[in-house]
């Protein structure tokens, strides 16, 4: 592997460079580097500093931030200037918005320069940490999914690889042994944050329903299910209302969403039925019994993790501002709708030359900024997975 800086190495690292302003909180789902990133700042930085993680402090220990930040104030009056206190797994401590509140302003009162760089991989979890304590002491940097450039570049991925093996940069040195990465994801990513980022810190009734509705909502990225109709799927069924929330957790972290149907009225957007989107391939295909080379070899299918695999990418850009969507009316259907900055773009992805009815009424009717058919012919998905969402615009 080679060793590669994220883009928001630098964003960060220009940050905790200036004057001390706000605590820096970097936000994102499990394995897509945030604990290497800060790693990577801190050994670059010749600032003095210190690294902790919340990850096997006991439930309810609260004194913990208090011991380290301690530590890290003794070391800043000894050593003189700034200095760098870095706390992952945040999430974890108890009430710790609160505590990290308290400190803080602590730090201010006393002009004590300690730059606080707080990490998490629930983002529900921080959200409501940070909103309900921290409002205006923080600035957010959200960590999303690797992108299919930067996995060509660590570890020499293919378009195809990228599409069946998705971007888990932990899972990467593991593809040559289908069988073994599929567990490694299926047990060591899926598990971990379903338990430890969802069960662990959030009332779920039903967890067996939670997990149940996730693997059936990756089974079906890329299609549209109504609430309705996906109890029919599911074995212990609870009511509507529970199934949006739930899809609503496995979204904050970052493992299945639900795209929202494309109209001009809001308030039918909202209560539209959600197109599942796994947000990483490797979600959906390690529950596969079929092998990559198989499923490059089953076109219908493998249609379809294309199609997903570009939705995986455009996701990646929702914390910048692009909103992705779909359109279904009647027969016509349009794969991905990106809203930004007040225009409209209209994608429909294929495998092979095929006609687009769908994308034609969508530009009839709705009059996007831009449409493409992406296809062999045209611009391919491949070129497409390489592009930042604004170029197309």
């Amino acid at each position: 592997m080679k060793d590669i800086q994220r883009i928001y190495f630098e964003e960060l690292n220009n940050r905790i460079n200036e004057p001390i302003r706000f605590i820096q909180v970097l936000a994102g789902p499990r394995q897509v580097g945030k604990t290497t990133l800060v790693r990577q700042i801190l050994e670059k930085s010749k600032l003095p500093n210190n690294y902790h993680t919340a990850d096997a402090i006991a439930a309810g220990d609260q004194n913990w931030l208090n011991l380290i930040w301690n530590e890290a104030r003794l070391a800043q009056k000894l050593k003189g200037g700034k200095y760098i206190l870095a706390i992952d797994e945040i999430q974890k401590v108890y009430q710790w918005s609160e505590k990290v509140k308290q400190l803080w302003d602590e730090d201010r009162a006393n002009q004590q320069e300690i730059q606080v760089i707080l990490l998490g991989s629930s983002k529900l979890l921080l959200q409501q940490g940070l909103t309900e304590s921290l409002a205006g002491r923080f600035e957010l940097i959200h960590i999303p999914h690797w992108r299919f450039t930067e996995m060509q570049e660590a570890f020499g991925f293919s378009e195809e690889e990228f599409a069946w093996f998705g971007a888990y940069p932990g899972a990467a040195n593991l593809i040559k042994n289908e069988e073994r990465w599929k567990k490694y994801i299926r047990e060591s990513l899926i598990e971990t944050a379903i338990s430890k980022d969802i069960l662990m810190f959030t009332r779920v009734d039903k967890p067996a329903l939670l997990r149940n509705l996730f693997e059936i909502g990756v089974s079906y990225t890329g299609q549209i299910l109504s609430y309705t109709k996906l109890m029919g799927q599911l074995q212990d069924a609870g009511n509507t209302t529970t199934l949006a929330h739930y899809l609503n957790l496995l979204s904050s972290a970052g493992l299945l969403g639900g795209l929202q149907k494309f109209t001009m009225d809001k308030a039918r957007t909202k209560g539209s039925s959600p197109r599942f989107q796994a947000y990483n391939n490797a979600l959906m295909n390690c529950y596969s019994y079929l092998t990559f080379e198989e499923a490059k070899a089953t076109p219908e299918l493998w249609g379809r993790i294309v199609e997903s695999a570009v939705g995986t990418h455009f996701l990646t850009y929702q914390e910048e501002g692009f909103e992705i969507q779909y359109y279904n009316e009647g027969n016509n259907e349009v794969d991905y709708i990106i809203l930004y900055k007040g225009k409209t773009i209209a994608l429909e992805i294929k495998t092979s030359k095929q006609l687009a009815k769908g994308l034609q009424k969508f530009e009839a009717k709705f009059a996007p900024h831009r449409s493409y058919l992406i296809c062999p012919q045209g611009l391919s998905w491949q070129q497409l997975i390489r592009l930042h969402p604004s170029e197309l615009f």
